[in-house]
C-alpha cells in the first residue's frame, strides 16, 4: 500500500509508509475523527533532514512500527553523522481518543554523537469531503495556534459553532517549541545507547472533558488486552490449508479494528481510510458474515441501525419513515446541512438487510428477547418496504433519488454507471435491483417465522402470503430466456435491464429460486464470462458495458463473492462454492498481509497475479469478513434457534485435509466440529454440542458422524 493506516473506534491515522504525513499526497494524509482532519502535517527530520525508510510494517493492525535511519551528514567543516548511525524507530498506536507516537533513537556510531529530532506539526481541521474533493462549502476558520506549558494546541472555530482543537503533548522536555509548529528534542548518546520521547495528539470537538491521557505503557497494555478478549470471544479455526488459516487470522483482526461504538454497542464500520463512519449496507452484511464467529458485532450493528431509522420525509436526505440510513457523517459540512448525511437515507437494501440480519442473528442465537425489543423497528421496516419502498404497487421495491446531492444508484452498486442495458444505455429510475427483491422475499420469510415462533400467526401469514406473490412476479418479470439468467433490474418503464451481472447471485442465498434456475445461474456465475479465475466479477466479460478496470462493471467484489457462495452451498452447490473460494484465496496472496481489499480488477488470472484497483479501501469491513465466510460455507452450516436444528455437511477443499472449528456459538451453548479427509472419505466429528439442538445432515458424502 501507498499509506499506512491504523485506528482505534473512531479516530484513525492516515500515513506515508515512512510515518509522515505530508500534503502533497494523493490520498488526503491526516489524522481524522468525526470526519475532520485534525492534523494535515506531521514530519520529523533528523538534524533538518529526512530520514531513511529501512521498514514499515502494520501487521498489527492496531500498530504501525516503522523503522528509519540518517542520511549521511557533512558540511564544509566535515563530518556532521555518518550515515546509518542512528536507528530510528517510530512505534504508533491509538487508544481513547489519543494518538501515542513513541520515537525511539539508538547510536549504533563507534563514538557519543549529539543530533537533533524535529517534529513538523500542522492542523488545518478541514472535513473529509473537502478533502476528497467531493464537495466545497461554508467553512470556519483557524483561530490560532499557541504553545500553553507542555503542550502545543492548534484551534479552530467551524461554522457550526463547534471549537476544535489539537493538543499536542510530549513526555519530554523538548529543547524549544515553536507556535508555528515545530517541536525539536537535542539527543546526545553514547555507543549503542538509545532514548525514547513520546508524543501524544488528541483531537477535541467542542467543550468535551477529556480524561486525563493514559501514560503509553498502560494505554498500550489496555490495547493490547481488548485484542486477546476479543480473539478469545470468538470462533476457534485451525486448518492444515496454510492460506485459509492466514486469511481467517486477517479477517479477524481487521474486523477489530474496524469496530466502533457510536452509543449503541460495536459494529462494523465500512472500512478505511474514508469509509470510517455507520454504513448501513456495509455494516450490516459485514456483521451477517460474521455471524458464525462473533455474533455481538450483529447485535451492536441492529441497535445502531435502529437508532438511526428514518422516521420522517425529507427529500434533502432521501428519508422516509422506516428506512434505515445509508450512512451517517458528523463533519462540519454535514452538521452545517450543507450536505445531506445526518444520516442519508439513499439506500433500497439497507432495509431489508436490517430484517436479515435481526432474522439470522435470531437464527444463530435464540435471543427472541432481542427480536421483541426492536418489534417497532421491524414494524416500521416492513411499513417502509410496503409504502414507500414500492410506491407503484408492483410488489417490488424500487429507489430513485431524491436529493440534490444525494446518490443516484442507490443498491450496493453505486457508481452512476452501474445499472446499464445490453446496448450501453443507462438505466433511468424508479429502477428495482434483483438482489433486492430477493434480499425482500428472504426479509419477509425470515420475520414470518419469527413471528410465528412469538404467537403472531396473523401477521406471519401475511408476510408469506407477500412473499409468495414476489416470487411468482419475480421470475415472470426477471428472468431472461435468450441467455438464461436473471436481468441486474427493471428500468422506469419495467423493461429488463439483460446485462449479465453478480447480482442476481444474491438471490440464492435468499432460496427465492426453484432448483431449475439454481442450475442456470450456478453455471453462469462460474462461466469464464463471469468468473475470472480469482473470482466472480461484477459484469460479465463481453458485456456493452464491461471494464475490468471500472469500480462496478466487471472488478471483483469479495462480499459480492462471499454473498454467493453462502448462497451456493446454502441450495447445494459446493462444488461452485469450494471453486468461488479458490479463486479469491489464490487472489489474496498477492496483496499485502494476504488482506483481501475492497476491490480489484477483473482480469483474467491467466495474468499471473490480480490487478489492484488505486483506490480501493483497505481494510475493508465486509472484505475482511469474506474469508471468515468460507468456514460457514465449507461446513454449510446453517443453524435454525426456532425448530432446533443445525444443518451441517462440511466438504473440505481438494487441497484441504483437515479443518477444527472450535466454539461456534449457537443457541445457548456451543458447538464444536473437526473434519477430516482420509483416502478419498470425509468423517466429520461433533467434538462439542452443548445447544441441545439437532444436528441434521443430507447433502454431503462419504461423511461418518462420531
Amino acid at each position: 500500500m501507498e499509506y499506512r493506516v491504523i485506528k482505534e473506534n473512531d479516530v484513525f491515522l492516515l500515513s506515508e509508509p515512512n510515518g509522515n504525513i505530508t500534503k502533497e499526497h494523493s490520498y488526503g494524509l491526516g489524522l481524522y475523527t468525526k470526519d475532520t482532519r485534525f492534523l494535515n502535517k506531521l514530519n520529523l527530520k533528523i538534524n533538518g533532514e529526512n530520514p531513511v525508510l529501512l521498514s514499515s510494517e502494520a501487521n498489527e493492525n492496531y500498530m504501525a512500527t516503522i523503522l528509519l535511519t540518517n542520511p549521511h551528514m557533512e558540511d564544509e567543516k566535515g563530518l556532521i553523522l555518518w550515515r546509518e548511525s542512528v536507528e530510528i524507530e517510530r512505534k504508533r498506536f491509538i487508544n481513547k481518543g489519543v494518538l501515542y507516537e513513541a520515537l525511539k533513537f539508538k547510536n549504533y556510531f563507534p563514538k557519543t554523537i549529539t543530533f537533533s529530532i524535529t517534529i513538523e506539526v500542522e492542523a488545518d481541521f478541514m472535513d473529509m469531503f473537502i478533502v476528497r474533493g467531493f464537495q466545497t462549502g461554508k467553512v470556519g476558520k483557524r483561530t490560532g495556534q499557541f504553545v500553553d506549558g507542555e503542550q502545543l494546541i492548534f484551534t479552530y472555530q467551524g461554522a457550526d459553532n463547534l471549537s476544535r482543537k489539537t493538543l499536542i503533548s510530549w513526555n519530554k522536555q523538548p529543547s524549544s517549541v515553536s507556535d508555528l509548529g515545530e517541536i525539536t528534542f537535542e539527543f546526545t548518546l553514547d555507543h549503542e545507547q538509545e532514548e525514547e520521547v513520546v508524543l501524544m495528539i488528541q483531537p477535541q470537538i467542542g467543550e468535551e472533558k477529556k480524561d486525563k491521557i493514559l501514560p503509553m505503557r498502560k494505554a498500550l497494555n489496555d490495547l493490547q488486552n481488548s485484542y486477546a478478549k476479543w480473539e478469545s470471544s470468538s470462533t476457534k479455526v485451525k486448518t492444515d490449508h496454510q492460506i485459509l488459516q492466514r486469511l481467517i487470522s486477517r479477517g479477524l483482526n481487521d474486523i477489530r479494528v474496524l469496530l466502533t461504538d457510536v452509543g449503541y454497542g460495536q459494529f462494523p464500520v465500512a472500512g478505511l481510510p474514508w469509509y470510517g463512519v455507520p454504513f448501513g449496507r456495509d455494516s450490516l452484511i459485514a456483521a451477517l458474515q460474521m455471524l458464525p464467529f462473533n455474533s455481538e458485532v450483529a447485535k451492536g450493528t441492529l441497535k445502531t441501525m435502529a437508532a438511526y431509522q428514518g422516521k420522517e420525509n425529507n427529500s434533502w436526505r432521501d428519508e422516509q419513515p422506516g428506512k434505515i440510513m445509508h450512512e451517517v457523517r458528523y463533519g462540519e459540512l454535514a452538521n452545517t446541512d450543507q450536505i445531506p448525511f445526518t444520516p442519508y437515507y439513499g439506500t433500497v437494501d439497507a432495509t431489508p438487510l436490517f430484517l436479515i440480519l435481526l432474522t439470522e442473528y435470531v437464527k444463530w442465537t435464540g435471543d427472541f428477547e432481542f427480536f421483541k425489543e426492536l418489534q417497532g423497528n421491524v414494524d416500521a421496516a416492513l411499513t417502509w418496504i410496503d409504502e414507500y419502498g414500492d410506491k407503484d404497487g408492483d410488489l417490488f421495491v424500487e429507489y430513485h433519488q431524491e436529493s440534490s446531492k444525494g446518490i443516484a444508484n442507490q443498491g450496493w452498486k453505486d457508481s452512476g454507471d452501474s445499472i446499464v442495458h445490453r446496448n450501453g444505455d443507462y438505466a433511468e429510475s424508479p429502477i428495482a435491483l434483483a438482489e433486492v427483491q430477493g434480499y425482500v422475499y428472504q426479509a419477509k420469510m425470515g420475520i414470518a417465522l419469527l413471528y410465528e415462533a412469538v404467537d403472531k400467526g396473523k401477521e406471519a401469514k401475511l408476510l408469506k402470503e407477500q412473499a409468495v406473490l414476489l416470487k411468482k412476479k419475480f421470475e415472470e418479470q426477471f428472468w431472461m430466456d435468450d441467455v438464461s439468467f436473471y436481468a441486474i433490474a427493471l428500468d422506469q418503464n419495467k423493461e429488463k435491464v439483460g446485462t449479465i451481472t453478480s447480482n442476481p447471485g444474491h438471490v440464492l442465498l435468499s432460496e427465492i429460486l426453484n432448483e431449475e434456475k439454481v442450475e442456470h445461474v450456478a453455471s453462469m456465475l462460474v462461466s469464464d464470462k463471469m468468473f475470472s479465475g480469482y473470482g466472480i466479477r461484477t459484469m460479465g466479460e463481453g458485456e456493452s458495458g464491461y471494464n475490468p478496470i471500472s469500480y462496478h462493471d466487471g472488478s471483483i467484489w469479495p462480499h459480492d463473492n462471499s454473498l454467493i457462495l453462502l448462497g451456493l452451498s446454502k441450495v447445494g452447490k459446493q462444488e461452485e462454492a469450494n471453486r468461488v473460494m479458490q479463486g479469491l484465496m489464490d487472489a489474496a496472496q498477492h496483496f499485502e498481509y494476504d488482506r483481501l481489499p475492497e476491490l480489484f480488477c477483473g482480469y483474467s488470472s491467466n495474468l499471473g497475479k490480480p490487478v489492484k484497483y488505486p483506490v480501493a479501501c483497505s481494510p475493508h469491513a465486509w472484505a475482511a469478513a469474506t474469508p471468515l465466510t468460507f468456514i460457514q460455507s465449507l461446513l454449510q452450516l446453517f443453524p435454525n434457534s426456532i425448530s432446533k436444528e443445525i444443518y451441517l455437511n462440511p466438504c473440505l477443499l481438494d487441497n484441504m485435509n483437515e479443518l477444527n472449528v472450535q466454539g461456534i456459538n449457537i443457541g445457548e451453548g456451543i458447538l464444536s466440529v473437526t473434519v477430516k479427509k482420509e483416502a478419498g472419505e470425509t468423517f466429520v466429528s461433533i467434538d462439542e454440542n452443548t445447544t441441545g439442538y439437532e444436528v441434521i445432515s443430507s447433502r454431503c458424502k462419504n461423511e461418518i458422524y462420531n
